[in-house]
C-alpha cells in the first residue's frame, strides 16, 4: 500500500477490488487472496483514519460523548 494514500483513495481503491471478485468468474486462490489482502490492509488504513478524525474531534470538544463507529 503506499505511504501517501488518503481516506477516499483507499475506499475507491476497496470498491475497485470488490467490483473485480465480482466480476471475476475464474480466479486462481492465490490471486483472490492477494486483493482480499490488499482490501483488508486499505480497511485498517480507513478505520485507522476515522479513529484519527474522532480523537481529534474530541479533543476540540472533550465534552461530545457520540463517539464515530
Amino acid at each position: 500500500m503506499e505511504n501517501n494514500i488518503t481516506y477516499d483513495q483507499a475506499i475507491k481503491r476497496v470498491e475497485e477490488i470488490v467490483h473485480e471478485l465480482e466480476q471475476t468468474e475464474a480466479l486462481s486462490v492465490s490471486a483472490y487472496k492477494q486483493k482480499a489482502e490488499e482490501a483488508r490492509q486499505l480497511l485498517r488504513f480507513c478505520e485507522s483514519q476515522l479513529r484519527d478524525m474522532e480523537n481529534a474531534l474530541t479533543d476540540i470538544n472533550p465534552s461530545d460523548q457520540h463517539r464515530v463507529g
